[in-house]
């Protein structure tokens, strides 16, 4: 098998490698997909998922788009999944960032000036715990994108998860896990980008 890329237009760029792709009803049904795909060795540089709305609209406007209707295109827009576990340790830097960077320089500025531990405690406390809870309203605001992200999809016809496939084993492992995983239309096409 050959490794040709084709130049499409617009930057598209099109390799000779087969890719197996499904669509998934439910956000579980994919994540299992997408978790025992990675299991028997497919790299998470193999596998891809739609790309944003915002990429979506740049690259065919504000046309609704079905997941039937864009399956099978080379320039449909395309992300890497990110886990509920990155999305959990995301949220957890957001929060921790927002306490501890304030607080931190309360902390420092009070022993700068000289402050008892008990001054630099209450100036760390007044100063960490609001950014603390604006921390925990940005967390929820990037897990609810994440959420609206995927919703979004089904509501359109499903999750669409594309698996290159470097050769025939690779290519009847993925359908048998796309498929094993409730995945519908699964199918190979001879090309991934």
């Amino acid at each position: 098998m050959t490794n040709e890329i084709d130049e499409h237009d617009k930057g598209t760029m099109v390799i000779k490698v087969p890719e197996a792709v499904g669509v998934f009803e439910t956000f579980d049904s994919f994540q299992k997909a997408f978790y025992d795909l990675r299991m028997v060795g497919f790299s998470r540089f193999d596998l891809s998922v739609l790309g944003s709305e915002n990429a979506l609209k740049e690259k065919f406007g504000a046309a609704y788009l079905s997941t039937k209707d864009i399956e099978d295109d080379p320039h449909v827009p395309r992300a890497a999944f990110v886990s509920e576990e990155a999305i959990g340790e995301l949220e957890g830097m957001v929060v921790g960032g927002a306490f501890f960077i304030p607080s931190y320089i309360a902390m420092a500025a009070m022993a700068a000036a000289g402050a008892t531990a008990a001054g630099t405690a209450a100036a760390v406390a007044i100063v960490g715990l609001p950014a603390a809870a604006i921390g925990v309203l940005l967390a929820r605001r990037v897990q609810q994108h994440h959420k609206d992200y995927y919703a979004d999809q089904i509501e359109k016809g499903g999750i669409l998860l594309w698996v290159r496939v470097a050769d025939e084993r690779h290519e009847k492992l993925a359908i048998d896990i796309l498929k094993g995983h409730s995945g519908k239309d699964v199918h190979v096409h001879d090309w991934s980008i």
